[in-house]
């Protein structure tokens, strides 16, 4: 495999063409201004233009530049807590709501999807959640149960003699299939939000950074690479991209990279055989893989955090390659096409968050999982913007925590991923030679 063969963008902007024309010089004065035009952005202006207020969006690059054209385009329940450890921090019944708008994140975006009609390759697979050791798989059969009793997630065990009806490997010790989780191409899902704000009436203008945001009597003085805007309201949604902009917000998220494959086109019989049920998958190590066949069932997308610290889409894609070929020894051969990354935000207590500060709106904090999470509070966001009931959500007035020192660098990372994965290893290597 020569590295230089590679191009190192994502795949998914093979297949979305051209951007549509934009503005080049935003409107001096709006009622709403949003910072950022992933899905958050996008998602909230579409619903205050379609709520009468004149609404403009900026980014400091290209319209889609961030995560939401850069991401594995898998959809889950998204909230990483369980039940219990809610339960213990904020009471049964708070817990109970948390951990319902996974659900209905879930639920929102296919309804969105299927009432706007939009064109993005959105299907209900069904996830494969891979146990890498005997003893993960006995705990996640025995989570998912409670997880079926106390929330209503549909799910099925599979043990590892049946593991090949669901993914061609024999690298894991069998795993458990939440039927409802889906998968969309999310460079079409991006394209199809911006093309949704545009008929609504929003602006957005790329390569405008925003350099300081003022509280004023009336609203906020934005400062930008553009020009001065006057606007009434202002929704900041950067989540991975979040900057010294806004210091509070960046204390509180940590940007963490994560770096993804693709194969060559592969025979549609060895996308058979690997992606039977054409699941997406995803595996119990502390360092996760996420994986799925493209949506033409052409090639093996492959991603994961692969390193303690950054690092370049090429050197990542060396050891994703590795990490793809031990599990798919199938692939050993292949080639591949396109290596890129892009960049999430965790949280200190890995909950997605939302709420207001300084009269500034946000939501963000996604924690790997906000491909659905993400475009549902940004709507949120946008209602609670235009001043209606239904905009509130369990996030609302959760602590939003940091931690002493830390101002949005993330330090300590490089230890703790190496520590993952050396656990992770250990575990593996232990899993297998017994057998």
């Amino acid at each position: 495999m020569q590295l230089s063969d590679i191009r190192q963008s994502p795949y998914w902007h093979d297949q979305i063409g051209p951007p549509p024309t934009l503005s080049e010089q935003p409107l001096s004065k709006v009622d709403v201004l949003i910072v950022g035009s992933g899905y958050t952005g996008l998602s909230a202006a579409i619903t205050t233009a379609r709520g009468g207020r004149s609404t403009l969006v900026l980014d400091a690059e290209d319209p889609g530049y961030g995560c939401s054209t850069r991401n594995g385009g898998q959809i889950s329940t998204s909230v990483k807590p369980s039940f219990d450890t809610l339960a213990a921090k904020f009471g049964p019944e708070r817990a109970q709501g948390i951990r319902a708008e996974g659900a209905n994140a879930l639920r929102w975006i296919g309804d969105f999807i299927n009432d706007e009609a939009l064109t993005c390759d959105f299907r209900r697979v069904g996830r494969f959640h891979a146990a890498h050791t005997p003893r993960h798989y006995e705990t996640l059969v025995r989570d998912a149960e409670k997880l079926r009793q106390q929330e209503g997630i549909e799910s099925f065990a599979v043990p590892r003699s049946e593991q090949r009806s669901q993914l061609g490997t024999d690298s894991y010790f069998g795993g458990v299939v939440f039927s409802a989780h889906c998968s969309v191409h999310p460079g079409k899902f991006h394209r199809e939000l911006l093309r949704l704000a545009i008929q609504a009436g929003v602006q957005v203008v790329g390569q405008c950074r925003v350099t300081q945001i003022t509280r004023t009597a009336s609203g906020f003085r934005v400062e930008t690479a553009k020009g001065l805007i006057e606007a009434r309201e202002v929704i900041v949604a950067t989540n991975g991209y979040t900057s010294g902009l806004t210091p509070w917000l960046q204390r509180r998220v940590i940007p963490i990279g994560s770096y993804i494959i693709a194969t060559d086109e592969l025979p549609e019989s060895t996308i058979d055989t690997l992606f039977p049920g054409d699941r997406i998958a995803s595996d119990t190590c502390k360092v996760v893989y996420y994986y799925r066949a493209s949506p033409d069932r052409r090639r093996v997308l492959f991603g994961g955090r692969v390193s303690a610290s950054e690092t370049t889409a090429l050197a990542g894609a060396t050891r994703l390659r590795q990490d793809m070929c031990r599990i798919f020894p199938e692939l050993e051969d292949v080639g591949l096409s396109h290596a890129w990354s892009g960049t999430v935000a965790y949280s200190f207590d890995e909950l997605a968050h939302t709420g207001v500060h300084d009269g500034i709106h946000y939501a963000m904090g996604y924690c790997g999982s906000g491909v659905s999470m993400a475009p549902y509070l940004g709507m949120r966001a946008g209602q609670k913007v235009l001043g209606l009931a239904e905009g509130k959500t369990a996030f609302d007035g959760l602590p939003f925590p940091t931690r002493p020192l830390y101002r949005g660098k993330p330090w300590f990372l490089p230890a703790a991923v190496a520590w993952y994965r050396w656990k992770d290893q250990q575990q593996i290597g232990k899993a297998l030679r017994m057998g």
